[in-house]
């Protein structure tokens, strides 16, 4: 908002609202005055509480670091209002759902949240509804402010020779890593056991004997049993398919659904509440267990796999696609690909443990015999082998070996720059007053104007 054009009844509201505030003896001090929006002492104390309490680090004086903060976030907001900026609520009310039940299975129950935190589960949605709501708005603003970077390897070499030596960072040791999978077979007798125990759980649901959530406490093998099988609301595209077919069409909290079967087991499932297009269920999974028999077979067939490879009969990577039962890898030949950097390299502490301890064994080109592991989205046991395509030593940086880490490092600078650039801009158009005892600082960007 340029000076020039804030009215003065926008002024006087502000300066209104303090007066008429301290009169009635309930005023907050007032730190800023940003455009028409107002910062106070106890905001920056509350984010100062918060911050600590999450350990999160402050570069400089709290005092000067978070209502400079406050005051960026207030400018992008503003823009986000100039430019229409919304957000999806069913998003946004996803991760609320997601941080309260993560809250409840770390304390126990949700009461032990509310006194926990001194608040209500209901202040604190809206409290995090709004807090999540203006980080996706600042993000889009921002994304929208450098969507139009673009990236030359000319530009990436120049931003390489002009870092200072101290600035280019080390790379830990990498590696490059390709899997063969196979899921035990598991039992018909096994499957049949596990439905069975959901039926039984059912009859006793549906005749009164026992509550549903009490069973999901003892017998579910999933992690939500801690908060009685219940995993939040929410969306269609959240959930596993078969499951979200059958729990959107439940209307009875009263009844208890059908087994359902998905890639991480057996389900028995009963509604809670719908919310519109989300839904908040709780559920009773069971895995059905694979024998030391069929564990053993898994790992026969692999290192008879393992053998032919090295007898030159066919390749890891023609072995993986026919054979493999891993889902992300066997249509690219076994190549692991890095979820954090979206490489195919890896730091040895960003592989799996298991996958990790065989590495480390391997020479570049050798194969690891078969091993057990757990599938880390299944949570059962495979049987795997694994190959070592490539090492690359820990080392500084270059362009050679690390060209994508450097790029991202320049697109991350390019973006900042942009980004600060405006800062300073809007903060040139828009009327800043700070008040005496916090403006004693030394500040990022230019926020007492001459």
């Amino acid at each position: 908002m340029n000076i020039k054009t804030l009215t003065l009844s926008i002024l006087l509201s502000i300066f209104a609202s303090i007066a008429i505030s301290a009169q009635n003896n309930i005023a907050e001090e007032v730190a800023w005055v940003v455009g028409d929006q107002l910062i106070y002492k106890s905001e920056i104390e509350a984010m100062y509480q918060q911050m600590q309490y999450e350990r999160t680090p402050i570069n400089g004086d709290p005092y000067c670091v978070i209502p400079e903060k406050i005051a960026v976030e207030k400018l992008f907001l503003h823009q986000a209002d100039i430019d229409t900026v919304e957000v999806q609520n069913s998003m946004i009310q996803q991760q609320v759902d997601s941080r309260i039940n993560y809250y409840i299975s770390n304390l126990g129950s949700k009461e032990k949240v509310e006194q926990y935190f001194r608040k209500t589960i209901p202040q604190m949605r809206e409290e995090m509804t709004e807090m999540w709501k203006n980080q996706s708005r600042v993000q889009q603003v921002q994304a929208s402010l450098t969507k139009n970077l673009k990236t030359t390897p000319s530009d990436v070499r120049k931003y390489f020779s002009n870092l200072h030596a101290d600035s280019i960072p080390f790379v830990p040791m990498q590696v490059e890593v390709q899997i063969i999978t196979l899921n035990p077979i598991i039992p018909l007798q096994e499957i049949e056991d596990v439905k069975a125990r959901l039926r039984d759980y059912s009859n006793r649901i549906t005749n009164g004997e026992s509550e549903f959530s009490t069973l999901a406490i003892l017998y579910s093998e999933d992690g939500s049993s801690v908060r009685g099988g219940e995993i939040g609301f929410m969306g269609r595209g959240h959930l596993e398919p078969e499951y979200a077919a059958v729990a959107f069409n439940l209307n009875d909290p009263k009844k208890v659904s059908k087994i359902v079967e998905t890639q991480y087991g057996y389900h028995i499932i009963q509604l809670i509440e719908k919310r519109g297009d989300r839904i908040n269920t709780r559920h009773i999974l069971l895995r059905p267990k694979v024998s030391d028999k069929d564990l053993t077979a898994a790992i026969e067939r692999l290192d008879s796999v393992r053998a032919d490879i090295l007898d030159k009969k066919f390749t890891f990577e023609d072995a993986a696609p026919v054979i493999s039962q891993d889902k992300d890898t066997r249509n690219s030949k076994g190549v692991m690909v890095n979820s954090e950097s979206g490489t195919i390299r890896f730091e040895m502490s960003q592989l799996p443990q298991e996958i990790a301890h065989q590495v480390y064994k391997l020479n570049p080109g050798e194969i690891s015999m078969p091993f057990i592991m757990k599938d880390p989205k299944l949570n059962r046991d495979i049987v795997a082998i694994v190959k070592l395509t490539n090492r690359i030593e820990g080392h500084k940086a270059n362009l050679s070996d690390d060209y994508q880490l450097i790029k991202s490092m320049y697109e991350a600078s390019a973006k900042a720059n942009i980004i600060s650039e405006w800062i300073n801009k809007k903060i040139d158009d828009t009327y800043i007053r700070i008040e005496d005892g916090w403006n004693n600082c030394q500040f990022e960007h230019n926020w007492l104007k001459k």
